[in-house]
């Protein structure tokens, strides 16, 4: 019997990592290399099914292409082409202006150096922390640009040339809070030409403008829905469309996890996720395949929400494990190869944080090593690049047996909280004051 049991769970395992590969292959629908969006083309950590990485790097590390100094903030990049999009503050002296300035900037990935930039004044001071910066990764959609800055201000602007082509400024006209640290959730478009939808974690306070639509093409609302605040959780889209051409989305909100309409703003189910008092959801929902065909969500959070992980369909959430024991991350969204889930666990601020590796299906964890900081990880060409926040950089063999680390690097001093962006073949990381491309792909990638 035991033997039994052992080749079906081993075929289960392989079920699994087929369904897995077969998804990851369907979902993506990037332009070779190219990091369009938070998270990267499927805002699930992974990078575009041809991106190749080398196998090892000098006893120096990767190599540095170009780096530059930038503003305050935590956004980190998103990459189309040969343009990248940074999205910081910087100060009145430095932008020229009376007051300091959000600027949404293009950035030659061969060169390092700007094609344009605009921006709009800014005053916001965080509640907590020194962090005055924008959070939210831009998003890359049809040609257009789309931020969202510390003090809600929602801007689109021409991809080629910089042309503003419009912007809404969410907290004051939805009587939202800033928050702790401003508006953190990156919105989510989705849909193509006149049907394209910006989808914002608003927290509105009026009427019901808790998550709001907005349409890309000239900024007019489409819909508004519930009466949740705002988190830090960028929401994402389902991989298969509704009969309108439209797939749903997954929002978590400051308390909840919901599934909605992204046509309407109906919402087909919600559960309970986060907490009162000093917490944040800020970990993006990761949505993964089910051996049946169907579909796993996972949510996870810090400050003793844990995570939710189990069967998800049009019409409920139905987590199969729970807790804190095996994941409970403050802002990383773990990423999935083959069978098997990596993550940091723990607080940037409360350490020690580890490097784990969870079965999906239970959240037992396979291993944990302690890392000398908190940080994020990408999935690529069958490895992990993980970056720590106290800027080391880790090149590593993904294996349910243990962790493998190929090379390592200290590339960045400072913290570095913003997420990383691979394309190309480069791996464009930042702090608080400098972004910098290193070339950690095969030779002759790009």
């Amino acid at each position: 019997m035991a033997d039994v049991q052992h080749h079906r769970g081993r075929d289960r395992a392989v079920v699994w990592a087929l369904v897995a590969l077969l998804y990851a292959t369907l979902a993506d629908s990037a332009v070779a290399g190219d990091w369009p969006q938070v998270l990267g083309p499927n805002r699930d950590g992974q990078a575009a099914a041809d991106e190749r990485l080398a196998d090892r790097w000098p006893a120096s590390g990767p190599a540095v292409v170009w780096k530059r100094s930038v503003g305050s903030g935590y956004a980190g990049p998103a990459v189309a082409g040969d343009t990248l999009i940074l999205f910081h503050r910087l100060a009145a002296a430095e932008a020229g202006t009376p007051t300091d300035v959000e600027v949404v900037e293009a950035i030659d990935t061969v060169s390092g150096e700007t094609r344009w930039r605009d921006g709009h004044p800014t005053r916001f001071r965080p509640q907590v922390g020194g962090g005055d910066g924008p959070l939210c990764v831009p998003v890359i959609h049809d040609g257009m640009v789309v931020t969202y800055g510390a003090q809600g201000v929602l801007s689109c602007h021409s991809l080629n040339d910089g042309t503003l082509r419009w912007r809404r400024e969410t907290h004051r006209e939805f009587d939202a809070r800033e928050g702790y640290f401003g508006a953190g959730s990156t919105p989510l478009v989705m849909g193509a030409g006149e049907r394209a939808t910006v989808l914002v974690n608003v927290g509105g306070s009026r009427e019901g403008s808790g998550i709001v639509a907005f349409a890309l093409a000239d900024g007019r609302t489409l819909w508004s829905a519930t009466d949740e605040p705002a988190s830090y959780a960028a929401p994402v889209a389902l991989p298969t469309a509704s009969s309108e051409g439209v797939p749903d989305a997954i929002l978590i909100t400051r308390y909840r996890c919901l599934r909605l309409d992204a046509t309407t703003g109906q919402v087909r189910w919600e559960v309970p996720f986060g907490m009162r008092g000093p917490t944040v959801n800020a970990a993006s929902p990761l949505v993964m395949p089910s051996p049946d065909g169907g579909a796993t969500l996972l949510v996870t959070a810090s400050y003793g929400v844990g995570t939710l992980c189990g069967p998800m369909d049009a019409t409920g959430f139905m987590p199969a494990w729970e807790g804190t024991a095996s994941l409970a991350t403050q802002y990383a969204t773990p990423v999935l190869i083959g069978d098997s889930l990596y993550a940091y666990d723990g607080r940037e601020d409360v350490p020690p944080a580890s490097l784990v590796c969870l079965d999906p299906r239970s959240g037992q964890e396979r291993w944990r090593e302690r890392q000398r900081s908190y940080g994020t990880v990408v999935a690529a060409d069958g490895k992990l690049l993980a970056v720590g926040t106290d800027g080391t950089l880790q090149l590593i063999r993904p294996s349910a047996d243990g962790l493998r680390v190929l090379a390592s690097a200290n590339p960045l001093e400072a913290t570095v909280r913003a997420l990383p962006a691979l394309a190309g073949g480069r791996l464009y990381l930042r702090n608080d004051t400098t972004l910098m491309a290193l070339d950690v792909g095969q030779a002759g990638q790009r």
